[in-house]
C-alpha cells in the first residue's frame, strides 16, 4: 500500500463551473423519460464536473436518468432500495456539492459582479466592531 504525502492528501482539483467547453457528442435524452429524470440528465451537461466525465459517466449518468424516470412515473411509491441504488449511481457521478467535496474536487464560480461601494465601508466598519 503506497504512502501519500499531506499536501497530495489535502490537494483539492479545481474545475470551473459551468458547462465545460469540449463535450463529446452526447446522446441526447429520452422522450419517454419523465421531465425531471429529462432535467437532471440535462444538467449534468452544464455542470463543472462534466469536464471529467468519459464515456462511461455518460453511459451511467443515462442509466440514473432511466431509472429516475421509472420510478417518478411508477404509481408506486418508490422503496429505499431503489432510492439508495439510484443515490449511489448519482454519488459516483458527483452531482452534489456534497460529492464533490467528498471527492476534494471544487468547482470555482466567477464573482457574482462587482460589490456596491456602499457595501464594503459597511463590512469594514462591522469587522473593526468585532461584530
Amino acid at each position: 500500500m503506497g504512502h501519500r504525502s499531506k499536501e497530495e492528501k489535502d490537494s483539492i482539483t479545481k474545475a470551473p463551473s459551468g458547462a465545460p467547453g469540449d463535450l463529446p457528442d452526447l446522446p441526447e435524452p429520452d422522450p419517454n423519460w419523465h421531465g425531471i429524470a429529462t432535467d437532471w440528465y440535462l444538467s449534468l451537461r452544464e455542470s463543472g464536473q462534466a469536464a471529467f466525465y468519459e464515456p462511461s459517466d455518460w453511459a451511467m449518468a443515462r442509466y440514473a436518468a432511466e431509472l429516475m424516470s421509472r420510478g417518478l412515473s411508477s404509481d408506486r411509491p418508490p422503496n429505499g432500495q431503489y432510492v439508495a441504488a439510484l443515490n449511489s449511481v448519482m454519488t459516483s457521478l458527483l452531482t452534489t456539492e456534497g460529492d464533490r467535496r467528498r471527492a476534494r474536487m471544487e468547482l470555482e464560480r466567477k464573482p457574482a459582479g462587482p460589490q456596491l461601494a456602499s457595501v464594503r465601508p459597511l463590512d469594514a466598519y462591522r469587522d473593526l466592531a468585532g461584530g
